[in-house]
């Protein structure tokens, strides 16, 4: 059995992450898989845990966070998904 790296959990089914820069990273779940490893919305501090948006070096979970945080680009970020065409 393993040991879950946030929890402590020693669990039977617990599984291993192995990141691009090479670390090995223990979970029991993937709630805690994505409190240890999403990144955190710089606006609103949620964890980004889908693709998010970019605004040149900063990360936000939404468009309306990276509008409401303001910036140069903030003006040009559209959310168009599932977006009514009228």
């Amino acid at each position: 059995m393993a040991i879950c790296e946030v929890c402590g959990n020693d669990y039977w089914m617990a599984f291993e992450i192995h990141t691009l820069g090479g670390q090995t990273h223990v979970f029991d779940s993937f709630e805690c898989a994505i409190q240890q490893l999403a990144p955190i919305c710089e606006h609103c501090s949620c964890r980004v845990i889908g693709h998010g948006v970019e605004v040149g070096s900063h990360l936000y979970c939404c468009a309306h966070c990276a509008r409401a945080d303001g910036g140069e680009a903030a003006e040009s970020i559209r959310d168009t998904v599932g977006a009514h065409p009228g």
